[in-house]
């Protein structure tokens, strides 16, 4: 019988692995000019905010392309949005004031399992209009976060009702009294999802480039297929660690 198990791509097992260290790196940081008292002025400052989104842009991206390797986005979905809701259940308990309402597991969660339920209406989208529509609509969702959309240059402001509903926060309606100290809502993040999701047929399918496709690096493509287990206790470990430091 054929083998039609798609390609290892080792470069995008690689390129998680650099992108978790970051992650690990960006928390160290955040805990030491948040939690502990060690002043780091540029922490928050916009070049560094640009840098996060382009490093979790980066991870939303190859996951959207790994609904093509998973046996089951749905299922895969319900563990992922779990281990976000412990997360929001810890940070609730110990560490309030770091409280996660929809942080970035419950996001990969919740489209995990958009696209398992929607692959078949999906699959009948062509390829590059699936990509360049949902590129598009991330452009266009940007700036929901602050209440408006900007369409060729023009600014369309969104009714104020839509940000009083605490159940559409998940959406990036941003109601007035939540707050997560993680938050990546559905639009505009999830268009960046499905952009992945697109693109992943040619991965899929063998359409990169042949380097795309070896291993150069085993120690870091080993690190970027355990990104679940690194991100899950990369904090405690670091928050254990500092405040042994600190305190």
């Amino acid at each position: 019988m054929e083998n039609t198990r798609p390609r290892r791509v080792h470069l995008m097992d690689e390129l998680r692995g650099v992108l978790i260290l970051g992650v690990v790196l960006y928390h160290l940081l955040y805990d030491l000019a948040v939690l502990f008292p060690v002043g780091i002025p540029w922490m928050f400052s916009p070049w560094m905010d640009q840098a996060r989104n382009v490093c979790t842009g980066s991870l939303i991206v190859i996951s959207g392309i790994s609904c093509h390797y998973a046996r089951s986005n749905l299922r895969r979905g319900l563990r992922t949005f779990g281990w976000g809701m412990l997360l929001t259940v810890v940070t609730g308990l110990v560490i309030p004031s770091q409280f996660i309402l929809f942080g970035i597991l419950h996001f990969f969660g919740a489209m995990m399992m958009l696209y398992g339920l929607l692959q078949p209406l999906l699959d009948r989208i062509p390829t590059l209009p699936g990509l360049a529509g949902s590129v598009a609509l991330f452009l266009l969702t940007w700036p929901v976060y602050s209440g408006f959309v900007r369409v060729f240059g023009r600014v369309f402001y969104l009714p104020a009702f839509l940000y009083d509903q605490p159940l559409l926060y998940p959406l990036g309606f941003a109601c007035q009294g939540l707050s997560s100290a993680d938050y990546y809502p559905l639009m505009p993040w999830g268009f960046l999802f499905l952009a992945g999701g697109f693109f992943g047929r040619y991965v899929r399918d063998g359409k990169l480039p042949a380097f795309c496709y070896r291993s150069r690096l085993p120690w870091l493509a080993w690190l970027g297929t355990r990104t679940m287990a690194i991100y899950l206790i990369h904090q405690p470990v670091i928050y254990g660690i500092l405040s042994l430091i600190f305190h």
